[in-house]
């Protein structure tokens, strides 16, 4: 990725009435984001799962975070996908149930893509950044998450240690997917951080993002190539 483009774009895109409106929607609150392929293997269940238990064993945050989940469709008609689609619709509804307010909905959860430059304002304005799945490669979004980040105000990303990111994003907060509990007390840990370890974290993991972009990535690949 070109991570100092996709910085621009996020900043940009920081003043566009999406961005207004966002803002005028969490009414102060803090925002956790999630994107992800509707996909078994995203962990998204496990997800949401560790956010209920986040309101639940922290009550504090009730009223004072929102987590927006995108996640749009993938392979609809295939049995596994609509029982992975079922199970979060089933989830978001009864974590709602239980925790909203006339004021407040605590997760809210949309199956369509976002157009990369609005995205870009999303996750820059997005105090957490879950991206835990059960079992990935790379993982471009949590690369884009520290790349549209506000150096002087900078979110916090969480990180599973399945994913292919977490061998270089080191300074993320790496968590086991699986155990949804420790991913909650995580989450609760990057909302109570303090801005001067964010800006440790953050500029560290700027730095790593910033030294395996893709022409890094491109001249490391040539080479290999040519080893062989």
């Amino acid at each position: 990725m070109d991570p100092d483009g996709f910085a621009s774009a996020a900043e940009e895109s920081e003043r566009s009435d999406v961005a207004n409106r966002l803002r005028e929607s969490l009414d102060g609150r803090s925002l956790m984001v999630g994107v992800d392929r509707l996909d078994y293997s995203k962990g998204l269940p496990e997800r949401f799962l560790s956010f209920e238990h986040l309101l639940d064993r922290y009550p504090e945050n009730r009223q004072r975070v929102t987590f927006l989940q995108i996640a749009p469709y993938s392979r609809i008609d295939v049995p596994e996908y609509k029982l992975i689609r079922s199970r979060l619709e089933g989830l978001s509804g009864r974590i709602n149930g239980r925790f909203a307010e006339v004021d407040w909905t605590p997760l809210r959860y949309i199956n369509r893509g976002l157009a990369r430059r609005t995205l870009a304002g999303v996750l820059r304005h997005s105090r957490v950044a879950l991206v835990t799945p059960l079992r990935d490669g790379m993982n471009l979004v949590a690369k884009e998450y520290v790349a549209a980040q506000d150096p002087e105000d900078p979110g916090v990303l969480v990180l599973s240690r399945f994913a292919g990111a977490a061998h270089e994003l080191k300074e993320a907060l790496i968590v086991n997917p699986l155990d949804y509990e420790n991913t909650g007390e995580a989450v609760q840990r990057a909302l109570s951080m303090s801005l001067e370890e964010r800006k440790e974290r953050w500029s560290a993991l700027m730095d790593t993002i910033r030294q395996q972009d893709i022409t890094a990535w491109r001249r490391s690949f040539i080479a290999a190539l040519e080893a062989t």
